[in-house]
């Protein structure tokens, strides 16, 4: 049996955050949730480089914007991906520093659950993510 994914999920709104955990976990996903982009920073400075598969991060909280969490985030673990949510689309949100922004309602719950699901596997190195996004019959064109 193959460890589960481990995403750490941050939203300063608790009833959002409870949300997104529980739709990460009944998809069979580990989800270490935080409510300030501080607690996520003392989460990702504590964990081994490679415990944590993802950052979901919200954009718009009041300590910190989703944007300096993933840099903060990156400079501690470099190779963490990064999906950021947000319900506005400003400057902020164009010039996102994430390795995925979603605009939060815009897109199905499963539609955010594949980007995941893309994201964790890219983790794994680039020629799982080019297996995976290789078109079918390519494999055999290029043997």
């Amino acid at each position: 049996m193959r460890p589960k994914k481990t995403i750490l999920c941050v939203d300063d709104n608790e009833q959002a955050l409870s949300v997104r955990t529980f739709l990460l976990e009944t998809r069979g996903y580990r989800v270490i949730p935080a409510l300030t982009p501080h607690h996520a920073l003392e989460v990702v400075e504590q964990s081994a480089p490679g415990s944590l598969d993802l950052l979901l991060s919200d954009m718009n909280m009041p300590q910190m914007d989703g944007n300096e969490l993933v840099r903060r985030a990156k400079q501690l673990q470099p190779a963490l991906p990064a999906m950021i949510v947000s319900g506005t689309m400003g400057a902020s949100e164009r010039a996102c520093c994430a390795d995925v922004f979603l605009p939060k309602g815009a897109n199905s719950p499963a539609e955010m659950i594949e980007r995941i699901r893309v994201l964790v596997a890219r983790k794994r190195g680039p020629k799982k993510y080019h297996q995976i996004q290789r078109p079918v019959g390519v494999a055999a064109m290029a043997s």
